[in-house]
């Protein structure tokens, strides 16, 4: 999608600090820290949230959790979470599917 900002990082039109990239998933530091390490993982391809995956994404869904828990590894992050906002209501801001990577520290709601 054109105009979706995380397409554009994605891409490369708009500047992050990459954490991780291959041919399917994107990974780079949130620019607004809701924790001591916080990292927002995205596939490139564009999906709006969770409710938009379909039955051939059953791979690309797995892969996006297998990259955050080697993050998490490379990161030395003994505890962290994971978190998925679906939809406007659910608290997700950016309409491309992501999924949070926090350390432990982070107390709050994103």
């Amino acid at each position: 999608m054109e105009s979706c900002l995380f397409c554009k990082i994605a891409k490369g039109e708009v500047g992050s600090v990459k954490v991780f990239e291959n041919e399917n998933i994107f990974a780079f530091n949130d620019i607004n820290p809701k924790a001591k390490i916080h990292i927002l993982i995205i596939p490139k391809n564009h999906i709006e949230s969770i409710k938009h995956l379909q039955q051939t994404d059953i791979k690309l869904a797995g892969e996006i959790l297998l990259v955050a828990k080697e993050i998490a590894d490379v990161k030395n992050m003994s505890g962290y979470k994971l978190i998925f906002n679906v939809g406007r209501e659910g608290g997700q801001d950016v309409s491309h599917l992501h999924v949070h990577l926090l350390s432990a520290d982070f107390k709050g709601v994103i």
